[in-house]
């Protein structure tokens, strides 16, 4: 099943990273689970840089979901842009989407993906409101 990334979105973080030999598998092409160590990488450099940092006796992010979509192959010695958009808070959650492309071929996604990011007590594990401050950082408007 191919999950959409909306039109209606909110860009927050972009970084370049080349593909390492060891992210290849057996087939020469970059191993599917690779795809999401790289989104979960963004999402933390991006969560970070915003000063969302989890705190095992509070609060903070936890993903409830995740997918990818693969359009084409990457392999070593890609160098890659991934964009990280996000969109569509709601009481305790909100969607974090990105696209991969090669640097030397722009505009030509590779791999598009995303996850749901839950906020969480952690002490009580629990799903809790959002920040007001991350509420504004993630809405598209």
């Amino acid at each position: 099943m191919k999950i959409e990334i909306p039109e209606h979105k909110k860009l927050v973080y972009e970084t370049r990273f080349v593909v390492r030999w060891g992210d290849m598998d057996a087939m020469g092409h970059v191993n599917n689970t690779q795809y999401f160590r790289y989104m979960e990488t963004a999402r933390i450099d991006w969560m970070s840089s915003i000063g969302v940092n989890p705190d095992p006796g509070a609060q903070g992010p936890v993903i409830v979901n995740a997918f990818c979509n693969f359009y084409q192959q990457l392999s070593y010695p890609d160098e890659v842009l991934l964009r990280m958009f996000v969109s569509n808070p709601a009481r305790t959650t909100f969607e974090t989407w990105a696209t991969m492309e090669r640097v030397n071929q722009p505009g030509v996604i590779c791999a598009a993906g995303g996850g749901t990011v839950i906020w969480v007590d952690f002490p009580r594990q629990k799903a809790t409101e959002l920040p007001e401050d991350v509420r504004a950082m993630v809405s598209a408007d």
